[in-house]
């Protein structure tokens, strides 16, 4: 048997598949875990970023724009590693879940807290951006039919500022998802760590002497056509709704 027929020869294992399956899944729900979070906490950011400039409140703008600003322009990489050193893990995480021993789930646990961390400063801008593409005058419309504060953000505002940036959000989830990748380089449980621990190990699958070159391109070859695949799925549908949204904006010019 050739070596790269050797390499092949793992897509065909039935332990290979499902370990690396495991990692498609914990991926999948690391990045989930962490885009549904980060939209909840972005949206306080962006509302204290854009709302609390006056009086007493404006501390909250000033803790908010710090914790933006720090968290975009620094490498997610850096927090990742802060996180697995620094932060805590509730007793629920440590303990065996998922299949997983006590060690990867405080892993699980930490790596979705560095995620977040990022993640909500970046999409506190897009929800921001949404924000400021609310006419001032729903804000009268609102407190003037008797909404309070809290209505009139949650009814009327948020839903329109959403709307508007619901293809940018997606096209964030997909960042999220390749970014969480990052996460192999502190021994998580995700796709790309799993594919490097399947590499450390590939000459008892594929019968060789050694790790070749080719168990390189064929493993990472696989992750490659794994992340493609789920992000391209993802990236046709934040086209469509783009398409939807010119066809409905020009349907609406055509009318007027």
């Amino acid at each position: 048997m050739s070596e790269l027929e050797a390499s092949f020869s793992l897509l065909k294992n039935a332990n290979v598949l499902l370990y690396v399956g495991r990692g498609v899944l914990f991926s999948l729900i690391i990045s989930v875990i962490a885009v549904l979070l980060s939209i909840a906490f972005g949206t306080v950011l962006a509302i204290l970023r854009n709302y609390c400039t006056k009086g007493v409140l404006k501390v909250f703008h000033i803790i908010s724009t710090f914790y933006i600003e720090v968290f975009r322009n620094t490498p997610l990489l850096l927090w990742i590693f802060i996180c697995v050193v620094f932060c805590p893990a509730p007793a629920f995480f440590s303990r065996k879940m998922f299949g997983l021993t006590s060690v990867e789930t405080k892993l699980l646990w930490k790596a979705a807290v560095a995620l977040i961390l990022f993640e909500s400063s970046i999409i506190a801008e897009i929800i921001r951006g949404g924000l400021n593409a609310v006419a001032k005058g729903q804000f009268e419309a609102a407190y003037s039919q008797g909404f309070g504060t809290v209505k009139t953000f949650t009814l009327i505002i948020l839903p329109q500022a959403f709307k508007s940036v619901i293809p940018t959000l997606l096209g964030q989830v997909i960042s999220t998802i390749k970014d969480s990748s990052y996460l192999a380089n502190v021994a998580t449980i995700e796709l790309m760590a799993r594919v490097k621990t399947i590499l450390a190990v590939a000459n008892r699958y594929t019968g060789q002497g050694n790790i070749h070159t080719s168990d390189v391109f064929v493993l990472f070859g696989l992750a490659a056509v794994i992340y493609f695949a789920i992000n391209f799925t993802l990236s046709c549908i934040v086209r469509g709704m783009q398409d939807r949204k010119k066809r409905v904006a020009q349907r609406n010019r055509a009318l007027a």
